[in-house]
């Protein structure tokens, strides 16, 4: 005791067992962090390692922003679409898709029957690009049509889209009207329905049903595209493990890429075609006639140049108007 005999104060005894509990969370805080940029960077490299790059890029001088060609391949080589006699592998769907360096982001349809110059053949259908000449050709033919340099091409084939969209569950799409279309296989009532992968490709194929033929096919696409980024960043995607496995499998080994265009690039084109799709930014090019008798290709989609360069200027500067809202 101290001289006067008061009593001194008792000092705490369990500091230690008060901080304790806030140590503890902040380790298991840590371990999750651990965990996840571990199972995020494991899940990076490997499917990183699974995607095929192709010489694909052109020399052309580069243009402002950044520019994706995405080409769907009709290749009969797998295991989705039954063999129907076609050989080889054509461009079913072709899309642009620019980010200009203001930061609007457009999301273009080729549609493959537009009338083009094919460098070296002359003029032919766009889809007939790949046919003589495969990506590189591709990339040459619309670089020259748009005045845009692609900086990342990226096909994925038949099975693709449809593993991608079995690998997410489903994809909800919508149709203004009861369709049994035995040449793409698309069976779908009016309304809107979630759909597996094999009903999704027919979605996108399906053309022949439609009086508007490609023009139809191509809101479809661009639909298609919209739906399919909606789910994958969905939070029963993006926070399932499982399904964030599974995607990034069938994703992966879908695509066929520029050298160059890895994960990470296919991820920001992802976020760029969802800021086109919620901003009104899909667009379609002028056509001067969609009935234009062809000497040796039948019925084209023909442009008037001016228009084309026109339009192209001003998505490659971001002034391009955006869709009117439906």
């Amino acid at each position: 005791m101290p001289p006067g005999g008061a009593p001194l104060p008792r000092t705490s005894r369990n500091p230690r067992r008060t901080s304790r509990p806030v140590r503890l969370g902040a380790t298991l805080l840590v371990l999750v962090i651990v965990v996840v940029l571990g199972w995020g960077a494991g899940l990076l490299l490997w499917t990183q390692g699974r995607i095929e790059h192709v010489e694909t890029l052109s020399e052309a001088a580069n243009t402002p922003g950044t520019t994706y060609l995405i080409a769907g391949s009709d290749s009969r080589s797998g295991d989705t679409v039954e063999s129907d006699g076609t050989e080889g592998a054509r461009t079913d769907t072709i899309m642009l898709l620019h980010k200009a360096p203001g930061g609007n982001s457009y999301l273009i349809s080729l549609p493959r029957d537009t009338l083009v110059d094919i460098p070296g053949k002359g003029g032919y259908k766009l889809n007939a690009a790949y046919a003589f000449g495969g990506a590189p050709l591709l990339v040459e033919t619309v670089e020259q049509f748009t005045g845009l340099t692609v900086d990342h091409y990226v096909e994925v084939g038949f099975d693709g889209v449809a593993q991608v969209v079995d690998a997410v569950g489903h994809v909800n799409l919508c149709i203004d009207r009861d369709v049994d279309d035995r040449r793409s296989g698309l069976v779908m009532t009016e309304g809107c329905h979630d759909v597996g992968g094999e009903q999704a490709l027919s979605f996108v194929r399906a053309r022949y049903f439609d009086p508007t033929a490609d023009m139809g096919r191509q809101q479809r696409q661009q639909q298609f595209v919209g739906a399919l980024m909606d789910r994958v960043t969905s939070p029963a995607v993006m926070l399932n493990p499982i399904s964030q496995l599974r995607l990034a499998g069938a994703g992966s080994g879908a695509l066929t890429t520029s050298e160059g265009t890895g994960i990470v690039d296919v991820g920001r084109m992802a976020l760029t075609a969802r800021s086109a799709m919620n901003s009104g930014g899909t667009l379609s090019i002028p056509i001067e006639n969609p009935e234009y008798q062809t000497k040796h290709s039948g019925v084209a989609l023909l442009t008037d140049e001016d228009d084309v360069a026109a339009f192209f200027a001003s998505v490659a500067d971001g002034s391009a108007e955006p869709a009117p809202a439906p």
